[in-house]
């Protein structure tokens, strides 16, 4: 470069920190502003020999995500400084110590976890990325401002995306869409949120990207006079009112419009809302509820509105903090039109999220949803029990949802995930609460645990010391919170039936005549070919291994030569001493299940995704092949489901070991008073039995009895059938 051409940079460097001081958000004070000039000293210091893929100087990076930091976020002068050396210590000679020798412990931590996410690698592997993902969240811990400067970071990244190789390009886009587009939605930051899946779906689907944006260029002129013909007859009616008002017109999103095409299968022309009329209104904060119903009874004397698609989220606003009322009304020519009606401050929440919520929130208020979300997450993010595929899944399952809003006896108002259960009620006000509910009425009357809730549905939650998740708990639970603490939870109580099991297993073996020492213990898991001692104690203790079995492992032992073969064997494929003290019930995925009623049937591996245990997977019902088994992210996937919906099945791997099995008992006897209490008191008693139902019939002084039993596997059943035949009255005990 020549030295017009340096100093030509130099002063477009110089605009532009003046622009960024200029623009933001917040009212800068002399501390605020000598900050961002030593970060910006610094930052121009450390990228200096530093240039972008396009050719520009790096340092334009750091000063353009700052510019989002402060205009379009809204965030404080600290998060200003951190965007503008969010790359310092990653890319140059600059070190976290010197950091926080400059500018202080809080800059310093929040450089630190940017650093730490950029660090993270980004393989092929899906479990690594969530993995990573999950590593990235955890930086919630620390800062939330980590997060909002990498979104921010992430929305420049996506900007200046043009002179990198096309599969970076559609890497780093997808990657955008899985991640980062939701964790804007969710923090508030919709304009934001819109602009990086506009931005995705450019570098992901081009050609649809080009042929949407051809089409919404070629008919704006036409919107634009509709839009100005709907507006002049709200707007001459506000004036009528004396209210100080701003109409503005917005078309919907590329990919908002895509997946309207997708979900709807419809052409761009058949979708009838490409853009919405958003009336912002002045006002304080005493009147702003009362102005926006006025305004919402304005617009409707002028419109017919659609009463289905009324959305008030003024009264109960959205976790996020958004509030407007929504509603869709009959324009001329006859076309739908979304009207949003928003205060001056609701319309800054929508637009800055995170940084105007928090400049609106009163110091005496209660939580405000954003908070309660963040502090809900905190918990999740600290389960380690849940996979971190899992994890990431539920976690873009919530940051996506829609919310309902449902009160408890006493009128208090919870927002949950629409879709959310009775169970998920109970973990969402209390984790205790959760773990011991015995039961729920909704509306005043009893309803199963798995009842979908309603907006507007009364819960309660009926608890009992006595009452604990069981794996089926797994089923009635959608959110990420119930889910994880309803696993942990299970994880600790198979830990408790191992401790139980390794005393059973010391008592068996000493019987006869084998010590339980590390030795034997590594034998007992060759013989038995389970990972950990865990797993040895948890199969003895739930009877998957019984009596015979350890007969059976006694018998090899005393015979010499097979005594001798095991252990060659065992020398050779020793268990290391961490793996075989491993603190978990490890998941061996070796069979499959169909249906709710998870049964077993024949089936065959589709060639083209080859699932492996642990997968998730669908069964699909072939004309001459029988079940054939697919991933549900098989590239198939999306034709089978559409074409033939009848011949899906729902499938997934079990731990054959820890599967559970309905088992129908008959009981048949002399009748006789309390005999029902002491069948069911002897069922009770047994651990690792559930009971599902019983009926009892009496007849002239004698009975017939059904019971329908919840077990692990056929021992526990023998177990329970000769202790039933030992109780006085009852003749026949039969599994049937």
């Amino acid at each position: 470069m020549t030295e017009i051409d340096i100093e030509q940079e130099n002063k477009a460097i110089a605009k532009q920190y003046k622009e960024l001081l200029k623009i933001s958000y917040r009212i800068l004070s002399r501390e605020d502003k000598k900050l961002i000039r030593s970060a910006f000293d610094v930052a121009v210091d450390a990228h200096k020999h530093q240039r972008r893929k396009s050719g520009e100087a790096y340092i334009f990076h750091p000063i353009a995500v700052a510019k989002i930091v402060a205009s379009e976020i809204g965030l404080d002068a600290t998060s200003i400084a951190a965007a503008l050396l969010h790359d310092v210590v990653e890319d140059t000679k600059y070190t976290f110590t010197d950091i926080e020798q400059l500018f202080g412990e809080t800059v310093a931590r929040i450089v630190q976890g940017l650093t730490k996410i950029s660090k993270m690698p980004y393989e092929g592997d899906v479990s690594l990325q969530a993995e990573n993902f999950r590593k990235m969240l955890l930086t919630l811990n620390e800062d939330i401002r980590v997060i909002i400067i990498k979104i921010a970071d992430r929305l420049h990244n996506m900007q200046t995306m043009d002179a990198m190789p096309g599969y970076k390009q559609e890497k780093i886009a997808s990657e955008t869409l899985y991640i980062y587009a939701p964790m804007a939605h969710r923090i508030g930051l919709y304009k934001i949120k819109s602009e990086l899946e506009d931005l995705s779906l450019k570098y992901t689907e081009r050609e649809i990207y080009d042929d949407i944006l051809s089409k919404i260029k070629d008919s704006k002129e036409e919107q634009d006079a509709y839009i100005k013909a709907f507006s002049k007859t709200i707007k001459d009616s506000l004036t009528a009112e004396n209210l100080t008002y701003e109409v503005k017109g917005r078309p919907k999103s590329i990919y908002s419009i895509r997946r309207k095409i997708v979900a709807q299968n419809v052409s761009f022309d058949e979708v009838y809302d490409k853009f919405a009329v958003r009336i912002i209104y002045k006002s304080d904060l005493a009147n702003e509820k009362f102005l926006a119903w006025k305004i919402y009874s304005i617009v409707t004397d002028n419109f017919r509105p659609n009463p289905v698609r009324l959305r008030d989220w003024i009264s109960s606003p959205k976790s996020t903090g958004y509030e407007a009322l929504h509603i869709t009304v009959m324009g001329p020519k006859g076309k739908w039109v979304e009207v949003q009606i928003r205060s001056e401050r609701m319309n800054e929440i929508a637009e800055k999220g995170f940084a105007a919520h928090y400049k609106y929130k009163n110091e005496d208020s209660d939580e405000g949803g954003l908070d309660q979300w963040l502090n809900k997450l905190q918990d999740t993010l600290e389960n380690q029990d849940i996979s971190a595929v899992d994890f990431v899944e539920e976690f873009k399952l919530s940051l996506y949802a829609k919310e309902i809003f449902v009160f408890t006896p006493k009128g208090d108002l919870y927002s949950l995930p629409k879709g959310a259960s009775a169970l998920d009620f109970a973990f969402h006000i209390h984790t205790e609460v959760g773990m011991h509910t015995r039961g729920t009425k909704v509306n005043g009357k009893l309803v199963p645990l798995s009842h979908p809730l309603q907006s507007g549905d009364q819960v309660e939650v009926i608890t009992s010391n006595n009452a604990k998740p069981t794996a089926n708990w797994l089923d009635y639970a959608s959110t990420s919170r119930a889910q994880s603490k309803i696993k942990s939870s299970l994880k600790e109580e198979r830990k408790n039936i191992a401790n139980d099991g390794k005393e059973i297993l010391r008592r068996k073996l000493k019987s006869l005549k084998i010590n339980l020492d590390d030795k034997t213990i590594n034998q007992l898991i060759q013989f038995y070919k389970v990972k950990t001692s865990l797993d040895l104690f948890y199969r003895v203790g739930a009877g998957i291994i019984d009596n015979k079995q350890l007969k059976d492992f006694a018998a090899s032992r005393a015979n010499v030569l097979v005594s001798f073969i095991k252990n060659k064997i065992t020398r050779k494929a020793n268990i290391k001493k961490e793996d075989l003290d491993k603190e978990e019930v490890t998941a061996n995925y070796d069979s499959i299940v169909f249906g709710k009623e998870e049964e077993k049937l024949d089936y065959k591996l589709a060639n083209c995704c080859n699932p492996i245990p642990g997968d998730e997977v669908f069964g699909f019902l072939t004309v001459t092949e029988g079940i054939k088994v697919h991933k549900k992210n098989c590239p198939n996937a999306v034709s089978l489901q559409s074409n033939y919906a009848y011949r899906i099945m729902s499938a997934k791997w079990i731990d054959s070991s820890q599967q559970e099995f309905l088992v129908q008992i008959r009981v048949s006897g002399i009748d006789h008073m309390g005999l029902v209490n002491e069948i069911t008191q002897e069922i009770s008693s047994n651990m690792h039995v559930n009971m599902k139902s019983l009926s009892f019939e009496s007849d002239d002084g004698l009975f017939t009895g059904k019971i329908n039993i919840i077990v692990k596997n056929n021992t526990l059943v023998k177990k329970l059938i000769e202790k039933l035949k030992k109780i006085n009255g009852i003749d026949k005990v039969n599994r049937v």
